[in-house]
């Protein structure tokens, strides 16, 4: 048989082993679909880390959500006191025994009464429960806690057989069970066989490090089904138990190319012309006062006002102190809280380990179901934990978020002024576009430059941008570049006062040397003129001159020839000619 059609036998196996759901938030999607049906479950753990009320809630939720009648049997608790403790959590455990949808049934066993006998045996709780069970017709049974049925017996093999008995018998009634027990020296459990027994194992522990309380949950075991093997942190809280699958064992995630505005014109423009990818991280990092807060509120408030819900992290700040600051840069907060599209949380980060916080993150996330998230700043979670263990819970988180799809921004606050590679919290890797928000100190001011560090799958500019943050809000303006570098704030104010002015100036010599080229233009005509008048005077003088020259040599030339043809009598004179016209007549 080749491995891919094994394989798809094994998938064909697993799809259709039987289990029940048990309504608890993470831990069906953790053991892809719940408990083994009509197998033993047993939850160990030490005292104080949840047992209890994981079974009770296994039991509620079956009833409520899944229609499967319950039956819970304690060995420590009456059916009153289970009822008091967990009545914060919304569980009505007396209404639902009114409605016989659970039954509780409290056995009290006294230790001095039990005597280490051959002839021990479970017979009597076995009659007990199967009243129970049959009473309501129950699908699930939760025993708590079995350590209660053989204490002070010390005979292994009376208790390697009742152990047997009991879940054989639980498996022959075809209930899913859940069994709870103490943990052991070095075992999972006091005895050591409870864990071999048992068709699954879960094991809860309550650790505290460093004065922070964190609680985790392990699938030791599961026969017959693949499940997540990590250590996984899961909250207490008014809701009950909420478990974080915080691991994903591939990179196959869904993309989009939908954009989202940063709510900062000219940084979209910086971008593209659009902002960030849907469901993209972005890493806004800087020194104090860089306006890092103010960039991740106005990235709220800009998909408010797009109609997307948005969800902001605070871990600073409270949420009145930031709408209030918020004010001042012409941002209104409060009407987007009023509407439902934002919600702010607020707690500092020593309220919780950081699985813990990563828990009731996720929590408030698929309670609000928002299409931006905000942590600001992811620094401070340092003060509950080292840098690798916030970069691995930042992992964790962005590995969630980028399966739903929801653009996430973190804030975070740069220990130097310097261009680094990487941030404290070493997560610049994992983001897909960084925004390095620095100072530049000049003229004795401090003025804030903002850098595009890396925009994955987008083009973007390389320029730094002058950050600046008025009343009217916040904006990006060209930097000058001038002798010495580049200039902000006053610097290059004065550059452009300086550069007006030179303008100014430079248009009036420009003007004043038009209007002396045009004086000296017209002096120019003027000679010009007259030179040619004094030209046209001198030409038409001489010309006078040769032209009487011409006619005196022209009558000096007639003249010479009559005189010429009156020596020779060619010609009569005057006197002779008119008498001889005369006497012809």
């Amino acid at each position: 048989m080749t491995r891919e059609k094994k394989t798809k036998k094994i998938d064909h196996i697993y799809k259709y082993l039987p289990k029940s759901a048990s309504g608890i938030s993470g831990l069906d999607e953790i053991t892809q679909g719940g408990l083994p049906t009509g197998r033993p479950t047993l939850i160990c753990g030490d005292a104080g880390c949840g047992k209890t009320l994981m079974s009770i809630e296994f039991i509620v939720k079956g009833a409520i959500l899944y229609n499967e009648p319950g039956v819970i049997m304690a060995f420590e608790e009456t059916g009153q006191e289970l009822a008091m403790n967990v009545a914060s959590f919304g569980f009505d455990l007396e209404q639902l025994q009114k409605d016989k949808k659970i039954k509780i049934d409290h056995v009290h066993i006294d230790r001095s009464q039990i005597e280490e006998t051959g002839e021990y045996n479970l017979d009597g709780i076995f009659i007990r429960l199967n009243y129970a069970i049959d009473s309501i017709g129950a699908k699930r049974v939760v025993l708590d806690t079995i350590e209660n049925l053989f204490a002070g017996l010390e005979n292994e093999a009376i208790l390697r057989a009742e152990l047997r008995r009991l879940f054989s018998w639980l498996k022959e009634k075809g209930v899913t069970s859940i069994i709870t027990g103490e943990r052991g020296n070095g075992m999972l459990t006091r005895h050591g066989l409870e864990e071999y027994v048992s068709d699954c194992v879960i094991f809860l522990d309550h650790r505290v490090i460093d004065q922070v309380s964190t609680r985790r949950l392990r699938i030791v075991k599961y026969r017959g089904s693949v499940h997540g093997t990590n250590e996984y942190p899961f909250l207490i809280d008014e809701d009950g138990i909420s478990v974080l699958p915080v691991t994903s064992l591939g990179l196959e995630k869904q993309v989009s190319y939908e954009k989202i505005s940063s709510g900062i014109p000219a940084l979209d423009k910086m971008m593209g012309g659009k902002g960030f990818y849907k469901g993209s991280s972005i890493l806004v990092s800087g020194t104090a006062g860089t306006g890092k807060t103010s960039m991740a509120a106005y990235f709220a408030n800009q998909a408010c006002n797009d109609g997307k819900k948005c969800i902001y992290f605070a871990f600073e700040e409270s949420p009145r102190q930031i709408v209030r600051n918020m004010k001042s840069i012409s941002l209104n907060l409060e009407k987007h809280v009023s509407k439902g599209l934002l919600r702010i949380h607020a707690s500092r980060p020593t309220l919780f380990g950081l699985e813990m916080h990563l828990v009731s993150i996720y929590k408030a996330i698929r309670e609000f179901r928002p299409d931006v998230v905000i942590l600001d700043p992811i620094t401070n979670l340092i003060t509950v934990g080292g840098m690798s263990d916030v970069k691995a819970m930042l992992v964790r988180l962005i590995d969630f978020l980028q399966d739903e799809q929801i653009t996430v921004m973190f804030t975070a606050l740069s220990l130097n002024a310097t261009v680094s590679e990487q941030t404290d919290e070493g997560v610049s890797s994992l983001v897909d576009t960084w925004l390095l928000v620095r100072d530049i100190e000049s003229n004795g001011e401090r003025n804030r430059g903002l850098y595009i560090i890396k925009a994955r799958g987008m083009k973007h500019s390389n320029q730094v941008r002058e950050f600046i943050i008025t009343d009217r809000g916040l904006d990006l303006v060209d930097v000058y570049l001038g002798p010495d570098g580049v200039l902000t704030g006053s610097a290059r104010e004065a550059r452009k006062i300086e550069e007006e002015t030179g303008v100014a100036l430079r248009d009036y010599a420009l003007n004043a040397k038009d209007r002396e080229i045009d004086r000296q233009r017209k002096t120019l005509e003027a000679k010009i003129s007259s030179l040619k008048n004094e030209f046209e005077s001198a030409e038409e003088q001489l010309n006078r001159i040769y032209n009487e020259d011409i006619l005196r040599k022209q009558v000096l030339s007639k003249t010479r020839d009559q005189m010429t043809k009156i020596r020779r009598g060619d010609e009569e004179t005057g006197t002779a000619k008119i008498k001889k016209s005369k006497n012809e007549k």
